[in-house]
């Protein structure tokens, strides 16, 4: 059944990305990487956080177990090459995931330490695009998603994209600015956020030629 192989492929998922790739980075450098606080903190990047993981267990968990239990799929999205499709498109961004992870090398964490400095990771998948990781992860899951094409894998997938949305854009991405400042958004100015060439944003020194240009054509009209 594939909703038995979705469960497993998500199974799968969560010991490789999560339990290895922590004991991977505890062998490595004697630190999990996990920076994240489990229990609500109120702050924007745990509810951020717990908004994905709702995602990711709809998608991996819930939408397999309602399938089973009956279930309908959803007719626009139900066909046997579409839910093979899925098995590829779920290996694959498993396998991307992986080496996204392994790419950031000493400097992975999970979770924003604000005390913490790491140096900033360019190259390998980083110089594709800014967000590997959750690239790959969205991949994962929308492959996972037509596997069990259902109303509760379609609303996983919604979830996940607005967790990770916030996380990126209003969490890590003014966290990275703060700590590494022009030298991260030269770098985002030239690297697409999620897809190569999109989301990129605005170098520092253009930020303040258009602040000045506005400036002086404001004082322009008073005069």
């Amino acid at each position: 059944m594939m909703a038995i192989a979705a469960l497993v492929l998500f199974a799968v998922m969560m010991l490789v990305l999560g339990a290895g790739r922590r004991h991977i980075q505890l062998r490595r450098t004697g630190d999990s990487g996990n920076r994240r606080t489990w229990c609500p903190d109120g702050s924007l990047e745990w509810w951020a956080l717990a908004g994905a993981d709702l995602g990711y267990l709809l998608v991996g968990v819930g939408a397999p177990l309602a399938d089973v239990a009956g279930l309908a799929p959803l007719a626009v999205m139900d066909h046997p090459l579409g839910r093979g499709l899925g098995v590829a498109v779920a290996v694959l961004g498993i396998l991307l995931a992986l080496v996204a992870q392994l790419s950031l090398g000493d400097s992975w964490r999970i979770g924003i330490d604000e005390t913490e400095r790491t140096p900033l990771v360019t190259t390998g998948a980083f110089g594709v695009v800014r967000n590997p990781i959750f690239t790959a992860a969205i991949v994962a899951f929308c492959g996972l998603a037509l596997m069990v094409p259902n109303l509760v894998a379609v609303a996983g997938v919604a979830v996940m994209l607005i967790g990770i949305q916030v996380q990126v854009r209003l969490a890590e991405e003014p966290y990275l600015r703060r700590v590494h400042g022009p030298a991260y958004t030269d770098y985002a100015s030239r690297v697409g956020r999620f897809l190569p060439g999109l989301g990129r944003l605005q170098r520092e020194h253009d930020t303040r030629r258009g602040a000045a240009t506005r400036s002086h054509h404001n004082d322009d009209a008073r005069g």
